[in-house]
């Protein structure tokens, strides 16, 4: 069974390029953290090229997180920004990239808006 972050990161790479971030170029990298695992999720763009790989490389900004909240987040039932404020997500580096990424992230279910349409999958 592939979980709901696999499945958005291998849907970005899939997708190969993302219109709205045509003005963004940078790396991020995604430490999910479970204990005393992490696992790592490198996104590099490219003027809205993407590529997604699962390692631990360097990066413009790291965001930390738990796996849950970051389902919940790929899921569209939480918002980054909120997370942020809230202290349950880190940024170390340039913010204005998560900020960018965010818009890719799904809305709230039932939503309308630029927030793209996650598609959850059976596994």
């Amino acid at each position: 069974m592939v979980d709901a972050t696999t499945r958005f990161f291998e849907d970005l790479d899939r997708r190969g390029f993302e219109p709205l971030l045509v003005k963004t170029s940078g790396t991020l990298r995604f430490d999910l953290h479970e204990g005393a695992q992490t696992t790592h999720w490198l996104l590099e763009i490219d003027r809205g090229n993407l590529r997604v790989r699962q390692e631990d490389g360097e990066a413009d900004t790291v965001v930390g997180t738990e796996p849950r909240l970051f389902a919940d987040l790929v899921g569209g039932e939480e918002n980054a920004v909120a997370a942020l404020l809230r202290g349950d997500m880190t940024v170390v580096g340039d913010l204005r990239l998560v900020l960018q990424v965010e818009r890719v992230f799904p809305g709230p279910p039932n939503s309308r808006g630029p927030h793209h349409t996650f598609q959850r999958r059976a596994a």
